[in-house]
Formats: structure tokens, sequence, C-alpha cells
């Protein structure tokens, strides 16, 4: 079966993608069939042909994801882009440090937050002003 895919040249940091056609399980940095395009992921510049492309569609030759989600962004074909990506599993070890974690972090705050009646009977407490401050005072004097 026929296959669109990405192709990377350009050096280790600056990659750079061909579009080629190509058998499925061919290596794509092996000779390839026809080169459709090429894009540059850190400019966003996507320059395909597009007759091409829908040639080779018609032919019944498929896409990877990431093809057909750029081409479909583009507007060089129509359809629904779909998860270029599966969801990672979840660590389960990880996930009980975590939960530990915040569990810790939490009656932490328990314990440090006042509770409402302390708060309540700091902001009912008056402020009693005595007389012996009142004598000290520089008017008071005079």
């Amino acid at each position: 079966m026929l296959m669109i895919k990405l192709s990377k040249i350009g050096k280790t940091n600056k990659k750079v993608f061909r579009l080629i056609i190509s058998e499925k399980g061919r290596d794509p940095y092996g000779n390839s069939l026809e080169i459709l395009g090429s894009y540059n992921p850190y400019s966003k510049d996507l320059q395909v042909k597009g007759e091409r492309v829908k040639y080779w569609l018609s032919k019944g030759a498929g896409m990877t994801a990431t093809i057909n989600n750029l081409l479909i962004g583009k507007g060089i074909i129509e359809g629904a882009k779909v998860a270029a990506s599966k969801a990672g599993k979840v660590n389960e070890k990880r996930a009980g440090q975590l939960k530990s974690k915040t569990d810790k972090r939490a009656a932490a705050e328990k314990v440090a937050a006042p509770t409402p009646s302390e708060e309540a009977s700091v902001e009912e407490a008056p402020v009693v002003e005595t007389v012996a401050e009142t004598e000290n005072t520089p008017e008071a004097q005079a």
C-alpha cells in the first residue's frame, strides 16, 4: 500500500521535512516514488504539489495522521482532522506519589489555618486604651 508521509531532512536541531509517497513498510529516508512537497515546522511553511497529492489519493494512497492534519489545515484536502498521537499511559507509581503529596499538603494547610471560632475571637476583641498610656503622652502633660 502506498502512503504519503514525512521524511526528515536538514540538520540535527533544525529539522525540515519532505512529503513523499512510498510503500508503507519502506524506510522513509530511502528511495521514494515521488517528492510531493516540503514542510518547515519552525515557520509552519507547507509547500505542496496539491494536484499530485490528489492524484495519489485517488489511486488509493493513504496518509499518516500528521499529513492528514497538515493538508486539511492548509485547505488542500477536505475532511476532519484526526488524533495524531495517543494519550500516554498513567504511571501508577507516580500517580500514587502525587496523591500522597497533595494529601500531605492539604493536611498541613488544615493544621496551619485558624478555625473560624479563633478568627472571630481575634476580631471581636476590643482595643482598650489604658489610663497609664494616655497620661504619658506630651499632650496630657501640657
